[in-house]
């Protein structure tokens, strides 16, 4: 009789980059948040990934976002966020001053 297999060790790769942009255009935080809403929907729908605002709150011109992607293989994970990082470079409304990612 064969001895049942043993369940494989689960691998999951979480990548997070954290864009610093600027936003020249903003002269009030509702003005600020009318620019990062839409960029942050279009992130989620384009990419798949889980993405917030996470500093800088209180700023008019500055943002701290955070965007996440989980998957089994590091390659991909790093692809589809040099794919978002991409993307918002190409938003005439912000700059990129500052990219991290690490992975988990």
């Amino acid at each position: 009789m064969r001895e049942p297999s043993k369940p494989k060790p689960m691998s999951a790769v979480i990548g997070m980059c954290s864009l610093e942009l600027h936003i020249p255009e903003s002269t009030s935080l509702k003005a600020k948040r009318s620019v990062l809403k839409g960029m942050l929907e279009g992130i989620r729908s384009r990419f798949n990934v889980s993405a917030a605002e996470v500093e800088h709150q209180d700023l008019w011109q500055r943002a701290g976002i955070a965007i996440v992607c989980v998957s089994n293989s590091q390659p991909f994970t790093d692809e589809v966020l040099n794919k978002v990082v991409s993307w918002v470079e190409q938003n005439p409304r912000v700059y990129v001053t500052r990219v991290e990612m690490e992975f988990m």
